[in-house]
């Protein structure tokens, strides 16, 4: 991806970063892990597929209200 773009990254209720734009996900070493235009983070860190998002947090019962502190 060479062109710039928005990209809105999305703290879901309970749930996962939702990132939609046109994004590139590096891992530690700077190595393309997926080039996307919307993909879902894990946030809960219970996740067999980090950094994407598997679902896990609802089997953990994650609770976060996903507001910005007051």
């Amino acid at each position: 991806m060479t062109e710039n773009t928005n990209v809105t990254v999305t703290v879901s209720e309970n749930g996962p970063y939702e990132i939609v734009g046109d994004v590139e996900i590096l891992d530690a070493n700077g190595v393309l892990i997926r080039e996307t235009t919307k993909t879902f983070l894990c946030r809960c860190g219970h996740s067999a597929k980090k950094p994407y998002c598997d679902g896990a947090h609802k089997k953990f019962d994650f609770q976060d209200s996903g507001l910005a502190p007051e």
